[in-house]
């Protein structure tokens, strides 16, 4: 019924209809790919999405060591079929059950893998310009578990729609086991994309925990 009531409102024009994803999780897959075809995959990311922008990306991802592989796989047989060169970034659902379906490609450094600027031996930035330029690779390897928290704009102080001050950075600040990246944007607004940071723990579920503490405190 409710595909048949689809299909009736749109009988003027062309359209694609798609089924709802009831998905469980959303994860990213970056890939690196030279001009030579050496490939490098960072491990798998976890993503927590906000009203539809990123929120939290967590490395190790929660998920079974078969879903990683499976992403893994699907995120290699994709740049090797496009005969990518430079980084793509693969965002993929996880269903109920346990499908991994493709959302999203990123033929470029994405904002699920700032992580890898402070707990990867390789940055995304650093892999992308290795790839384009027919240098070997770098290692991938992570060297702790990570969160990455996107900050907003909604993170500065605003009143009836005003900027009135700053966000809470000395919180930020005074934490040994996060780094703090602002893009140098002038002007904030809410909803925009501001900068980041990220937190190093022994596990992913305490960066998380640590990592939602902190950004309640900007």
């Amino acid at each position: 019924a409710t595909l048949a009531k689809a299909v009736a409102s749109f009988t003027k024009q062309r359209c694609v209809i798609e089924k709802f994803i009831d998905f469980k999780c959303e994860l990213s897959v970056l890939v690196a790919r030279s001009s030579n075809g050496e490939v490098k995959i960072f491990p798998v990311a976890e993503n927590i999405h906000t009203k539809h922008i990123l929120d939290f990306s967590i490395v190790p991802a929660r998920v079974s060591d078969s879903v990683k592989a499976e992403a893994e796989k699907l995120a290699l047989a994709i740049v090797e079929k496009l005969n990518v060169v430079g980084l793509l970034a693969i965002e993929l659902f996880l269903t109920d059950r346990g499908e991994i379906l493709v959302n999203e490609l990123a033929p470029r450094p994405h904002n699920s893998g700032h992580w890898t600027l402070d707990a990867c031996v390789t940055s995304q930035f650093e892999q992308h310009v290795r790839a384009v330029c027919g240098l070997p690779l770098g290692d991938v390897s992570v060297v702790s578990p990570v969160v990455m928290v996107n900050i907003l704009g909604d993170a500065w102080k605003w009143l009836n729609g005003a900027l009135v001050g700053d966000a809470n950075w000395s919180a930020v600040l005074a934490e040994p086991h996060v780094k703090l990246h602002l893009y140098g944007k002038k002007e904030p607004r809410i909803g925009r994309k501001m900068g980041h940071f990220t937190v190093t723990a022994k596990t992913a579920d305490a960066a998380l925990e640590a990592a939602r503490a902190l950004k309640a405190k900007l």
